[in-house]
C-alpha cells in the first residue's frame, strides 16, 4: 500500500484524519501541476541606484518586454561575494512581470542597460494568478 506521510496533528487535524481514512472533504479540490503553472514570470533584478532602476524599468516596459515593473521603495542591503571578497551594497530591487517567450530578450536588454558586469536576473515562474491579471500581462507584451 502506498502511503503519504502523515501531517503532524498540531498543524491540521482535519487533514490528518482525512489522510488516515483516505477521505477528502467536499470543499477540497485536487488539481494536477498542469493547472498550477502559467507561462508568466516575475523576474528579480537589483540595480545600483534609483536612477538606474527607473531607466531599466522604463526601457523594458516601452520595449514591451515587461508588462509592469515594480521598483521597491527602499534600498535592499545586499551582501555578496565578488572577485574573492565579501562585499555589501545598498541596491534597488525590480520586480518585473513578463512571459516565457519574452525572457531571453528581456535578459539581453537588462544586460545591455545595466551598469553591473554580472547583473542579477532571476526568473521565478508564476504558479497561479487571476485570469484577468494574466490576460492583462499578455495584452501589454
Amino acid at each position: 500500500m502506498n502511503r503519504m506521510p502523515l501531517l503532524p496533528a498540531r498543524y491540521c487535524s482535519v487533514a490528518r484524519k482525512a489522510q488516515l481514512y483516505g477521505k477528502r472533504s467536499k470543499r477540497e479540490r485536487v488539481t494536477g501541476s498542469e493547472d498550477l503553472l502559467t507561462d508568466k514570470f516575475v523576474v528579480l533584478v537589483t540595480c545600483s541606484s534609483m536612477a538606474e532602476a527607473q531607466r531599466i524599468a522604463r526601457g523594458i516596459v516601452e520595449g514591451r518586454l515587461a508588462a509592469c515593473v515594480n521598483i521597491l521603495p527602499g534600498a535592499v542591503h545586499s551582501i555578496y561575494r565578488w572577485k574573492g571578497k565579501v562585499e555589501s551594497a545598498r541596491e534597488r530591487l525590480l520586480l518585473i512581470k513578463t512571459s516565457r517567450k519574452r525572457l531571453a530578450k528581456l535578459r539581453t536588454a537588462v544586460e545591455r542597460l545595466h551598469s553591473y558586469d554580472v547583473p542579477e536576473f532571476v526568473a521565478l515562474p508564476i504558479a497561479a494568478a487571476s485570469p484577468a491579471y494574466l490576460a492583462w500581462i499578455e495584452e501589454c507584451l
